[in-house]
């Protein structure tokens, strides 16, 4: 065999191991960038919380080459499953209805449910407080199975929307007498901020293994066992470091990943 056709031979055997090793090392992360401060768009377009910054330490931990793909919350294990995207980082609770379709990651963080309603309303996380009440929620939550599986079948109206600012606009509004949401969400995304002014925490945390579920964490196709392996290193590293602990600083003055507020 003379030179060119060995180095043919070379080029088509080396061809399939660069194919992979080019796939292998960008890792494509599923994200609804309306949600703070756990995903958000800046005006300028670039994306700003703590799920980004998690993120983004996880890719340096793994040297990876990582791309955001922005999907609907509601849609986002639809597009997992057709591979749009090859991780959810989005905010999504691990629970056992997920995992019927999906995997998950270690956990990144945890947060019970929360009402918000008007200062003095008096209204309880409860099905007594909440009959015959608007109840708005962001569709595609666990706090929305919640509400539709204890509330709804028992008189109370529950509002689903696209996205939880669309929620806060009409309580603001006067459209809704409640909204039901991650407790975190609301605290430091509406009730720290001037809209939220009025507005407050109505009873206790709704914490239901339907919500909390296994806390917060990246969600995966079934049997990708080797990205959910190096996930799950890099997960535990980070916080080994006080990488992930520096980052929750940022955001948080309680302890996001135990979720004692």
């Amino acid at each position: 065999m003379n030179r060119i056709a060995k180095f043919l031979a070379a080029a088509l055997a080396l061809a399939p191991l660069a194919s992979f090793a080019q796939d292998t090392s960008t890792i494509r992360w599923g994200i609804d960038p309306t949600y703070p401060p756990f995903e958000a768009k800046q005006p300028d377009g670039s994306l700003t919380g703590f799920d980004i910054d998690l993120r983004n330490a996880i890719c340096a931990q793994l040297h990876a080459k990582c791309v955001w793909v922005e999907q609907g919350f509601d849609g986002m294990i639809p597009a997992l499953t057709a591979k749009k995207f090859d991780v959810i980082m989005s905010a999504m609770t691990a629970t056992d209805e997920r995992m019927k379709q999906i995997d998950f990651s270690n956990k990144l963080y945890a947060s019970p449910g929360a009402l918000v309603a008007p200062v003095g309303s008096k209204l309880q996380p409860t099905v007594a407080s909440l009959v015959g009440k608007r109840i708005g929620i962001d569709q595609g939550t666990t706090q929305e199975t919640y509400a539709k599986a204890e509330w709804a079948p028992k008189g109370v109206t529950i509002v689903s929307y696209q996205t939880q600012d669309q929620v806060y606009d009409d309580l603001v509004n006067g459209r809704l007498d409640a909204t039901f949401q991650d407790k975190t969400q609301a605290g430091y995304s509406f009730l720290k901020t001037p809209r939220g002014k009025g507005f407050a925490f109505a009873g206790g945390d709704v914490t239901d293994p339907r919500i909390t579920g296994y806390g917060v964490a990246m969600g995966l196709r079934k049997g990708d066992a080797d990205l959910k392996g190096r996930l799950n290193q890099a997960i535990a590293a980070i916080r080994a470091n006080g990488t992930y602990q520096k980052i929750a600083a940022k955001y948080f003055d309680f302890d996001i990943y135990g979720a004692k507020q």
